[in-house]
């Protein structure tokens, strides 16, 4: 497994994601979404799993500015200019992808 946590600092999902594997013993690596961002390479990964709208997260001041955009690669333009746009936690497994808290499908990859 190759755990990969794409969070916010400040987000209770993520650091119960990050409890989640560290309570197991998995080893992962963890992106700060507000200091680091996500590269558009990793965001690609992400949506073959997660439809667009699930990545966007409700509660970001700016999220309604994206329902104005007409096309989804403007969306995800603005996804990697402005990562906290994001819904935190990401979590990736290679070319598996979950977005918030999802216990039981991270059970199924161990």
């Amino acid at each position: 497994m190759n755990i990969q946590i794409f969070g916010k600092a400040k987000s209770f999902e993520t650091k119960k994601a990050e409890r989640y594997f560290k309570e197991r013993r998995i080893k992962y690596q963890y992106i700060d979404l507000g200091k680091y961002g996500i590269s558009k390479g990793e965001l690609t990964s992400v949506l073959r799993s997660v439809k667009l709208a699930d990545l966007i997260d409700p509660k970001h001041p700016d999220a309604a500015l994206l329902t104005y955009l007409a096309y989804d690669q403007d969306k995800v333009e603005k996804l990697l200019e402005q990562p906290t746009l994001l819904q935190a936690p990401i979590v990736r497994n290679g070319k598996q992808a979950t977005v918030g808290y999802q216990p039981e499908v991270w059970k199924d990859w161990a």
